[in-house]
């Protein structure tokens, strides 16, 4: 599946519609751009197919910070199903979300809270891009973000509550302003403690902490 045809079954028209119902913001130039469907579904394509979810049996997919849902939206020409979950601040995501027909639910992920019960459990978790960790922005303009206490009970939430025997979560992060990875070397111990497996910007784990997955995995 190219990304040209999954372009190709977008109404064109409705999104044009939708940039007129939500001009461009001030300030707000990541959220912006979004509105460029065939940018996002070309990367949204790498993504899945990273994951090998082009040639993946079908999967029930979460996506955690699910902005304008155009991964959960390539998932399904993969013959995958998924839910949304993210807030409902921007109302281009929302218009966005409906249009491309992604279910999603409306909540805020805060450090050491359970997040809502959704009565099931994914064989996919994906977060894209993370910014729920960041809490505030310190004087020096550096981001005040999760402790590795944090992010062990998030992981914890997440694996318990869930994920399926065989389920996977994925987690990517933006690199910090000097340039340098996500992962500090006490962010690293920490996800290399959960079993994660840390590739680049991503780190994968698997709902069996003593089991590194694999990126590249094709369930049986």
């Amino acid at each position: 599946m190219s990304s040209r045809r999954i372009l190709a079954t977008l109404d064109r028209a409705e999104l044009a519609r939708l940039r007129e119902r939500y001009p461009h913001r001030p300030n707000a130039r990541k959220i912006n751009a979004y509105e460029d469907a065939a940018y996002w579904i070309d990367i949204n394509v790498e993504r899945a197919q990273d994951l090998w979810l082009d040639r993946a049996p079908p999967l029930r997919v979460l996506d955690l910070g699910c902005g304008a849902g155009y991964f959960l939206y390539v998932c399904r020409f993969f013959g995958h199903e998924g839910l949304g979950f993210d807030t409902d601040e921007e109302p281009l995501f929302r218009g966005t979300t409906e249009l491309l027909n992604v279910q999603r639910v409306i909540a805020r992920i805060e450090p050491r809270v359970p997040l809502p019960d959704l009565e099931e459990k994914f064989d996919l978790i994906t977060a894209h891009r993370v910014c729920f960790h960041r809490i505030s922005r310190a004087e020096n303009g550096e981001w005040v973000e999760w402790t590795p206490a944090d992010w062990k009970f998030f992981i914890n939430d997440v694996r318990t509550r869930f994920m399926k025997r065989d389920g996977r979560l994925l987690l990517e992060f933006h690199p910090r302003r000097d340039g340098n990875s996500f992962f500090t070397n006490q962010l690293c111990a920490c996800f290399l403690s959960e079993g994660a497996r840390i590739f680049r910007s991503k780190a994968l784990l698997s709902a069996d902490p003593t089991r590194r997955p694999r990126f590249k995995e094709v369930k049986k």
